[in-house]
């Protein structure tokens, strides 16, 4: 008997699907050089290892998903790359019900915000993440800026909720912008506290207000023993378990447009262990997405 896995879900993208699939392999910008412009092929490569039966809730996943492919960005920088990205992701966000968008580094989270093609006063960020992104722009685009880059484009503070940030990973400056600003912030040791679910309900009550939300997974977020392919990954991150709860409650909201999943660089990560995390992130997208009204 074929075992059904998630390859089984992937189907051409001009074909009828609730879920959209774009890859942007990014790497320029980065300020830890890497290969995270690898994470996209090495993703679809193990979704043939994931199955689609959640043993959990007695479901099995069916919800298809059309592959766009990847943005043609091979050799960009970040600011020839960013038209491109985001407006694959519009196409993308206007045929389909939930986009999920697999970097690159999280430099392409800006162009996916403004994908949505909403103002950005109607728009909503949350990021799972052990950083602020809120380094200075003045040097330019890069992936520890991208928050500071929407914040300047005209995302209101009110609108962002960053979730996971972490010990000896962030300036006081950052931290202090952030809460000047009127983002909801949540440490990885609150996460720990409060629990992951009360932690995602805060940051959803944080947002409420707005049309349409994108959700920042920067796979760097969990902790570096359960993700060594990530480059910004430290020990005492968040809990895999935590990540994918978090991911499977965000993609069940029906205002979450797109999900991005950045800062996966593969050759990080010699065994398989970063590759099965990343493949099971999309396992909880596509579960929470199946637990939507309708």
């Amino acid at each position: 008997m074929c075992w059904p896995n998630l390859t089984d879900l992937l189907i051409a993208a001009d074909a009828d699907a609730p879920i959209g699939l774009v890859g942007a392999p990014l790497a320029a910008g980065s300020v830890t050089p890497g290969r995270c412009d690898l994470a996209p092929a090495a993703l679809r490569t193990v979704l043939r290892r994931i199955g689609r039966y959640d043993v959990e809730t007695g479901r099995e996943l069916a919800s298809r998903i059309a592959d766009h492919g990847d943005v043609a960005i091979d050799g960009m920088s970040i600011e020839a790359a960013t038209g491109p990205i985001r407006d694959a992701c519009a196409a993308s966000v206007k045929r389909h019900r939930l986009t999920l968008l697999v970097g690159g580094n999280n430099a392409v989270t800006r162009p996916a915000v403004h994908a949505i093609g909403l103002p950005l006063e109607q728009i909503g960020l949350i990021t799972l993440d052990a950083h602020f992104d809120l380094r200075n722009t003045s040097d330019g685009l890069g992936n520890g800026n991208p928050v500071r880059a929407l914040r300047e484009d005209g995302l209101p503070g009110r609108n962002i909720a960053q979730i996971g940030l972490a010990p000896f990973a962030n300036s006081v400056a950052m931290h202090r912008d952030a809460i000047n600003g009127g983002h909801m912030v949540a440490t990885i040791g609150e996460v720990r506290t409060a629990g992951i679910a009360a932690v995602i309900e805060r940051a959803l009550a944080q947002v409420a207000h707005c049309t349409a939300l994108v959700v920042d997974c920067d796979i760097d977020v969990i902790d570096r023993g359960q993700l060594p392919g990530a480059p910004g990954a430290r020990p005492g991150g968040m809990a895999a378990s935590d990540f994918f709860a978090a991911t499977r409650m965000l993609a069940a909201c029906p205002k979450v447009r797109l999900i991005d999943l950045t800062e996966w660089d593969p050759p990080l990560d010699p065994t398989d262990l970063s590759a099965l995390v990343a493949g099971r992130w999309l396992a909880e997208c596509l579960a929470g997405f199946e637990q939507r009204p309708g």
